[in-house]
């Protein structure tokens, strides 16, 4: 299996120079990020509105080592929230945010990626939007769950994000699962131990099935986080079953990819929403997207070769 492999290079040093200096990787990158800067990511986000899609934007570079870069972190979404202001985009973008990148990791850093949180979860509130915590590796989680609880008590419409090959997921979503929430399911882009996730592919996307229909068939407000037309087709049947309407839940779904199918669903009347990243620290996103699908590491090689 080469997506466990892939994952681990995420954290290589050794990889991350690698990969960098290949003569292929700009254009294969260019394909999953939408930019480096916010002057770039917004006409992105102009053209997805224009078609009827909404977006969530997530600026990338996680793998933080010290207390300023987490708070250029936090600047960095408050910068994107004013470009968002001044466009009159912000009921149309909403933000994506890994605490990781907030300092969680460091001393003291539940308290702190809590406090770097909440000025852009209040910055966004006040222009008409919202922001949703990634889910990150399992170790994080339950500092990511109580941060996110905190922030609701403020702010409600504040989103998280839970994994189907997690083996906890299915207690989680029936916690969450309540009125006002917003939780966002993918199956996970982490590379997890046995005792903690399932490590087939047929028994991930089981447990999807049973934690998507836990959230239809609760109060909160479902995101469905998938490319896979089995399980998008399963969680219209399931919405349907469940008696919601198209503006009670959404699809999600990565920018570059499958991008004839965000604008079907939209032509169908289905909220559908762009995860849609930018930035400059690109390597460990980046790597988590060939990790998930073989034929993009595929795309990827064949860029090299051609390239060399």
């Amino acid at each position: 299996m080469l997506g466990p492999v892939i994952l681990a290079a995420s954290r290589s040093d050794r990889m991350r120079r690698f990969v960098s200096a290949a003569p292929g990787t700009k254009q294969v990158v260019a394909r999953f990020i939408a930019g480096e800067s916010v002057d770039q990511v917004v006409p992105v986000v102009q053209d997805a509105v224009a078609k009827g899609l909404e977006v969530t934007l997530d600026v990338v570079g996680e793998d933080i080592t010290t207390r300023e870069q987490a708070f250029a972190a936090r600047d960095a979404y408050l910068e994107l929230i004013e470009h968002l202001k001044e466009l009159d985009l912000g009921t149309k973008a909403e933000m994506s945010i890994k605490l990781s990148m907030f300092g969680q990791a460091l001393e003291g850093g539940h308290e702190l990626a809590l406090a770097n949180v909440r000025p852009v979860v209040e910055a966004a509130a006040a222009i008409g939007t919202t922001v949703t915590l990634d889910a990150e590796d399992h170790t994080t989680l339950d500092s990511m769950f109580a941060i996110h609880e905190e922030l609701r008590k403020d702010f409600p419409g504040t989103g998280c994000v839970i994994q189907a090959y997690l083996y906890r997921t299915e207690a989680d979503a029936r916690r969450l699962a309540a009125s006002g929430s917003r939780v966002r399911l993918v199956k996970g882009a982490y590379k997890e131990p046995a005792e903690v996730a399932y490590q087939d592919k047929a028994e991930t996307d089981k447990a999807y099935v049973r934690v998507l229909r836990v959230l239809m068939e609760g109060e909160g407000y479902p995101m469905i986080g998938s490319h896979d037309p089995r399980l998008i087709s399963i969680a219209q049947e399931l919405a349907r079953k469940a008696g919601r309407k198209p503006d009670e839940y959404e699809f999600q779904m990565l920018y570059g990819i499958r991008g004839e199918e965000h604008l079907r669903l939209a032509a169908e009347g289905h909220r559908m929403r762009v995860y849609t990243a930018y930035g400059t620290d690109w390597y460990g996103y980046f790597m988590r997207r060939l990790a998930e699908k073989p034929a993009n590491l595929l795309f990827f090689a064949r860029s090299i070769l051609t390239k060399g």
